[in-house]
């Protein structure tokens, strides 16, 4: 239970992710620089559960390390609306609202450098070897694509939407890579859902067809979406035409997926592009089967690459005009598939993740916790 001195924070046990626990610690008193950000709300979605699982790869576990017992404890970020209540910045103002990365508690002290009309940055020491998109933290007043109405659609896409945009960036840098069909596995995620979304606003995105691959039990509502082209569930697989240049999108992470995929189409898989990790109990871990599968080699995709590239060639202020028009956009498709659960209390919190790890959580709900 939050108190004036302490605060409650629940931390993900690293070598068991379904093993959680709550813990207590005391509040910081603010060193010369820093900040107080109250957490107003935040979203819990499959993307945090992906952050779990490559907590240590791509150092996700390390944006706001445990107080105790690190090699084994750790904090998913998530991604929070949050207010200044306590500044030692000359620079920041009590009362400003800020969107960025937190981990699952009422408030967070931290080191504000970086200092832009925009947004700042975390600055502390723990934060300094990750990308400085991560550390990020933007002002909302200075947003004018925020929408004080649409907050909590917001939480549940804006960090997973820049990621699915950017992955169809990238694809369309590349000409698809020859190919004329996306398949995309975890076709229910909010991410897959908004990577199908951003390949039809893109202007050449008819030219490939879009193809969902989802759990049995999920493909009626998938297709409900109308975001595919074609929906079918994962033992279906071996009814796509495999004579079709393809690009594989692996959200699911699944290594019987995974294989299936690239068995399936052999040489006509162009690309093989891993994201997500929502198929927790079949993870595609194991490097030098994944190097013997037919087809192009399965490929990491690193979000902050691609902005670094694409900022080069348009510049960061119209990336951010780009993605931010094409989220909202998104936002006003989704809320007619997605409808947002308002979480209360840590035991809710607790339920709602583990339904999410174990891929039982319902795809048309939208977590949100509320302070």
């Amino acid at each position: 239970m939050d108190t004036q001195q302490h605060q409650s924070v629940l931390e993900i046990n690293k070598l068991n992710l379904a093993k959680t626990r709550v813990v207590s610690e005391p509040k910081l008193t603010l060193q010369s620089g820093q900040i107080r950000l109250a957490v107003d709300k935040f979203a819990l979605t499959a993307n945090n559960v992906t952050y779990g699982v490559a907590g240590e790869l791509l150092g996700y576990w390390r944006f706001f390390p445990a107080g105790e017992e690190q090699e084994k404890w750790g904090r998913i970020p998530v991604m929070a609306f949050a207010t200044v209540v306590e500044s030692n910045n000359d620079e920041i103002s009590v009362g400003e609202r800020v969107f960025g990365f937190f981990p699952m508690t009422k408030s967070l002290v931290i080191q504000a450098g970086q200092i832009t009309p925009f947004g700042f940055s975390d600055t502390a020491r723990h934060r300094h070897q990750l990308s400085s998109v991560y550390a990020n933290y933007e002002r909302v007043a200075k947003n004018p694509f925020y929408n004080e109405s649409t907050e909590s659609y917001q939480l549940l896409v804006k960090g997973l939407y820049t990621t699915s945009w950017l992955i169809d960036d990238f694809m369309a840098d590349h000409n698809f890579f020859g190919a004329s069909q996306y398949v995309i596995s975890s076709a229910s995620s909010k991410t897959s859902m908004a990577l199908a979304f951003a390949s039809r606003q893109r202007a050449n995105g008819k030219a490939v067809k879009l193809v969902g691959l989802t759990s049995s039990s999920r493909v009626e509502f998938v297709t409900s979406t109308g975001l595919y082209d074609e929906v079918i569930s994962y033992d279906e697989i071996a009814k796509l035409d495999n004579r079709k240049a393809s690009i594989f999108v692996d959200m699911a992470g699944s290594q019987t997926v995974l294989a299936s995929v690239h068995n399936h189409f052999a040489e006509n898989l162009v690309y093989s592009c891993s994201v997500g990790a929502t198929h927790i109990g079949d993870l595609s871990t194991n490097t030098a089967n994944n190097v013997s599968l037919p087809g192009a080699k399965p490929e990491m995709f690193f979000a902050p690459a691609q902005i670094k590239v694409k900022s080069k060639t348009i510049g960061g202020a119209q990336l951010t005009v780009q993605i931010a028009q094409s989220m909202n956009l998104f936002i006003e498709e989704i809320k007619q598939h997605i409808k947002v659960q308002e979480i209360m209390n840590f035991e809710q919190l607790n339920e709602c993740y583990l339904s999410l790890l174990s891929g039982k959580a319902d795809a048309s709900i939208g977590f949100v916790y509320q302070y």
